[in-house]
């Protein structure tokens, strides 16, 4: 056990902090929430944009959403969607969802990409221009144009202003390969792009993001004031003492989970890497998801009867899930250090059961799994330190139910919902 020891080793120091300021009132006034994703999209920035419309609306609030037709993480159009306008309004909760049905490519190439931004971009700031009263404007990265809009409602309303930062989708598409240049660092297209991030970002009243690292960064790339908003957890939705056994988690063996989108940022050779030295007479995979890698990691694991890939589930099934699971894993590039935090680590957590990471050894995940001790974080990327950690829970279920018990301890305090979004109400208000 010496190298669960090692692994799990924490620091004195806490990252996390989020002081409740004071809580003020946004009763009748008028916000205009302008994010790409949104209801009925359940997972990732979809879901966190939906919470914090649905907070806002319980404040007083009177929300007009700018967003587009779902599409992630499966990259097409939902099926109820496809056979409606290119515009469509909607009311959701009492506030006013204005939608554009933005091109959508099945296989997201950089390029095509590029086109969804700004057929998104271009489609939003007509439904922009329907919306007659706004106090305060929150625009959602990614996209980053969103920022673009969000600065023109800005200036129609002279409305107060906050950009709020899920991800630096430039500096994402750089180190994850999505565009891959000699020195990016130096390049035209990189230095154009980083100028015009900051002169947007600058713009904002206020501009906040989701980890600590990202926070640092976020100084490099604003002029204007900056306020930590991390991702957040409703821990009486993710529940382990109100789960029951999920439908796609029945069999003995142990069971290894992954659930979120299987996108460019995931370490799929690596993954393909362990799953040909596995041992699947006692270990199972289940992978629930989708996403840009999803057909090409269909392809690969055709031939093994231990991996079963399934569909993302409801919302109101993930509890069952991710809490039916043994251990969950999230292999990282190790070049993704500083532009997210993924927000699946903290349904993992939420879940009371261990994790294994892979990725950068300075990132703030590594931070968490270390302060938190309910899991591991491995940045050596080699196989066999992971077979080792498997085999240890495996051999050693006390002590793996002992860690998944202080995860979830861990993101139940530093993560809840309610603190973090009174927080931010009551900076907002008094902007």
């Amino acid at each position: 056990m010496e190298i669960l020891q090692k692994l799990s080793k924490t620091e004195n120091k806490s990252i996390v902090s989020h002081p409740i300021k004071g809580f003020g009132s946004l009763k009748g006034k008028h916000v205009t929430l302008i994010g790409l994703n949104f209801h009925p999209e359940s997972t990732a920035i979809g879901l966190y944009s939906t919470q914090l419309a649905d907070y806002l609306l319980e404040q007083g609030a009177i929300l007009d959403v700018i967003t587009a037709f779902p599409y992630y993480p499966q990259w097409k159009i939902a099926e109820e969607y496809k056979g409606k306008g290119s515009f469509l309004k909607e009311d959701y909760h009492g506030m006013t969802l204005r939608r554009y049905k933005q091109y959508t490519p099945a296989k997201p190439t950089f390029l095509k990409r590029i086109i969804h931004i700004i057929d998104f971009t271009f489609g939003s700031f007509i439904n922009l221009l329907k919306i007659k009263k706004c106090d305060y404007v929150i625009s959602v990265v990614p996209f980053t144009s969103s920022a673009f809009l969000g600065y023109v409602q800005k200036k129609r309303f002279k409305a107060k202003y906050w950009i709020h930062i899920q991800d630096f989708e430039f500096d994402a598409a750089f180190q994850s390969g999505l565009v891959q240049t000699k020195n990016e660092k130096k390049g035209f297209v990189y230095r154009s792009l980083m100028r015009l991030e900051k002169w947007l970002f600058s713009k904002a009243d206020t501009v906040s993001t989701i980890s600590h690292m990202m926070m640092a960064k976020l100084t490099e790339k604003t002029t204007s004031s900056t306020y930590f908003l991390p991702n957040w957890i409703d821990q009486e939705t993710i529940d382990p003492d109100k789960s029951k056994p999920h439908t796609y988690l029945t069999s003995p063996k142990f069971k290894i989970v992954y659930s979120g989108s299987i996108g460019d940022k995931q370490d799929w050779v690596f993954f393909m890497e362990l799953v040909s030295k596995l041992d699947f007479n006692r270990f199972e995979i289940i992978i629930v998801g989708d996403g840009a890698q999803r057909k090409q990691l269909e392809t690969e694991i055709k031939d093994h009867p231990g991996i079963t890939l399934y569909p993302p589930v409801p919302y109101e099934e993930l509890s069952d899930l991710l809490c039916s699971a043994d251990v969950h894993f999230l292999f990282q590039k190790t070049e993704v250090l500083d532009t997210v935090m993924p927000s699946k680590i903290l349904g993992m957590m939420a879940s009371a059961k261990p994790s294994v990471i892979t990725g950068h050894s300075d990132s703030e995940v590594a931070k968490v799994m270390q302060e938190s001790e309910g899991g591991f974080y491995v940045s050596d990327k080699k196989v066999e330190t992971i077979l080792t950690l498997l085999e240890n829970m495996y051999q050693n279920p006390q002590e793996a139910r002992e860690m998944g018990i202080k995860a979830r301890n861990y993101v139940v305090q530093n993560f809840a919902i309610d603190p973090i979004l009174q927080g931010f109400v009551g900076e907002l208000s008094q902007l």
